[in-house]
């Protein structure tokens, strides 16, 4: 929502709250008292505009407050699929006491940058970090998360899939599903068997689940993350992250 949106709202927020008590009495007030009430009311926010300001934080404060519950009920209702699912990559820790998962396209400049953020993390030897294909970037996402999700399936120890995410990731220029063979071809897969697996169940119903997933979520773009039971959406950068990982290990920013 826009500044002035806000604002809006906040005013018609203030409006209804100052207002309601006298119109449930309406039919008491005279035409000339009504108008005196508003007069009062009007001078009252123009001598004090401060309030205004008041009354959109604490609309804020109620709207965040609301969302991070509406998220976090989400995350439990949907943890198994999100943290245990047998359709999706581990990175790190299998054991990991915090769960960090991320939903990326390979066509989204934001997922590139922020990579190099996920690579930090793994430095962390008590993260479990899983990866989740969720490609909203137009047909050649699909088709890369198609090859992706393949990948994972001929290689079981996820070496080569890393391998495989961090060049894809990495390149220039959209990714597609001939980009996407041609950067397994170089890291060393069969290629014939990834062609050939792209069409399977398998792949289809892991990349439905993903976007059940984050339908369920609210999720509406990429990156976005779940760590331990809060909801992440967008590039926060690395502090951030980490500020995440360290709430749900330790409940503080700092462990």
């Amino acid at each position: 929502m826009t500044s002035s949106l806000r604002f809006t709202a906040a005013v018609c927020a203030l409006l209804l709250a100052a207002l309601a008590p006298m119109a449930a009495r309406a039919q008491d007030f005279s035409t000339t008292q009504r108008g005196e009430i508003e007069r009062i009311v009007k001078d009252y926010l123009l001598k004090n505009p401060e309030i205004m300001q008041e009354v959109m934080n604490e609309l804020e404060k109620k709207q965040n407050l609301a969302e991070t519950e509406k998220h976090q009920t989400a995350v439990k209702t949907n943890a198994n699929n999100l943290f245990n699912s047998t359709r999706h990559v581990v990175l790190g820790n299998p054991q990991g006491d915090v769960t960090m998962v991320e939903f990326f396209d390979y066509n989204c400049g934001y997922c590139k940058r922020a990579m190099t953020d996920m690579m930090e993390l793994l430095k962390d030897t008590k993260l479990k970090v899983v990866l989740k294909e969720f490609p909203v970037l137009g047909p050649g996402s699909v088709e890369a998360a198609q090859v992706a999700t393949a990948v994972r399936m001929q290689d079981k120890s996820g070496k080569k899939y890393l391998e495989f995410h961090q060049k894809l990731l990495s390149g220039r220029g959209q990714v597609d599903r001939a980009k996407a063979l041609a950067t397994a071809k170089e890291v060393g897969l069969d290629v014939a068997k990834l062609e050939k697996d792209m069409g399977s169940t398998e792949v289809k119903e892991s990349l439905e689940e993903s976007f059940k997933l984050a339908e369920a979520l609210g999720l509406n773009g990429t990156p976005s993350y779940v760590i331990g039971s809060d909801v992440v959406i967008g590039a926060v950068g690395l502090p951030a992250l980490k500020e995440k990982v360290n709430k749900a290990r330790c409940g503080k920013a700092t462990c």
